[in-house]
């Protein structure tokens, strides 16, 4: 789930001008620098975000939105930035876990990477994000992957990760914990790496690599703010 609420701090400057299309944004992204690749840039102009964000929401605007129950689908160029960094871990036939999975947009640009033979898992414990979420995808040009098992969402805590389809080249962790769950260090694959918003009101955006010894190398891409990784009874809160 998509839940930064603020701008990371490389991309403070303010897009000007009027975006209405997919391709547009990719191409704004990467003027800016948020999109580096053009592997980043053909998953994001493939996966339509009009799709995943609420109906009258303006879906090329570089900003987090709400989508109810608390959540946010995060800024595109959250988006691109954890794309880029995962890039070399969702390679055809890879397996990745999106954490927190919110809308889905990010899932399904997960299942364009790991292709036919890879699997892209997302784990959401809202129940009502599930189920919007697959209608999303089944409309966008992930369809097809959902339809054969390649791409699956599931309701559940995303701080145990999802550990029947363990282990995972690539775990994307969509809201902020006060460190790293275990269960995901766990699912972690050596060799594999993970991205994931850890601290409370200041928080980082960290790269977390398994090396093939098993042992864990951390460091941060970039300030951010996302909302807080938690059970569901506490998010529905809003506390």
């Amino acid at each position: 789930m998509g839940n930064e609420l603020v701008r990371s701090s490389f991309m403070e400057c303010n897009f000007e001008g009027s975006i209405d299309t997919n391709e547009g944004l990719v191409e704004q992204l990467k003027q800016y620098g948020a999109i580096q690749s053009n592997k980043v840039a053909e998953v994001m102009k493939t996966i339509n975000r009009a799709l995943f964000v609420p109906e009258g929401s303006p879906a090329y605007v570089d900003s987090p939105m709400p989508i109810g129950y608390n959540a946010t689908i995060s800024a595109p160029h959250m988006h691109a930035t954890c794309l880029e960094l995962l890039k070399e871990h969702l390679q055809p036939g890879m397996r990745a876990l999106d954490i927190g999975s919110g809308t889905g947009y990010l899932t399904a640009g997960f299942a364009l990477m790991v292709g036919p033979h890879g699997h892209a898992v997302g784990v959401e414990h809202i129940p009502e994000l599930v189920a919007s979420s697959i209608s999303s995808i089944k409309k966008s040009a992930a369809a097809s992957l959902l339809e054969d098992g390649v791409l699956s969402v599931h309701v559940g805590d995303g701080r145990l990760g999802w550990p029947e389809l363990a282990p995972y080249d690539a775990i994307h962790v969509g809201a902020a914990a006060p460190e790293i769950p275990p269960a995901l260090l766990e699912q972690l694959k050596p060799g594999g790496r993970m991205v994931i918003p850890v601290g409370s009101y200041f928080q980082d955006l960290k790269v977390v690599d398994k090396n093939a010894d098993g042992s864990i190398s951390v460091h941060s891409a970039t300030s951010v703010r996302y909302v807080p990784l938690t059970s569901r009874g506490t998010q529905l809160q809003g506390n």
